[in-house]
């Protein structure tokens, strides 16, 4: 699985991080990212591969975000 965080989306309501901390995590703008440790591909996408167990918080934490800022592939 493939995520990202759209930045110019994204309002920093925590809803994916309060879902899934073990990949989300809110910076000090404010603003979620995928934490550091998930690896970034030259096309803006983190892998999540190390646990297939975080394939369906992260989708959930995609589907609650109220601006639609994560994308997952």
């Amino acid at each position: 699985m493939k995520v990202k965080v759209n930045k110019d989306a994204c309002i920093g309501c925590g809803a994916c991080a309060a879902i899934c901390d073990d990949v989300f995590e809110i910076n000090d703008e404010g603003l979620s990212e995928v934490k550091e440790e998930f690896e970034v591909k030259e096309d803006g996408f983190s892998e999540i591969k190390r646990n297939e167990d975080l394939f369906q918080p992260v989708q959930d934490a995609a589907d609650a975000c109220p601006t639609g800022a994560i994308e997952t592939e």
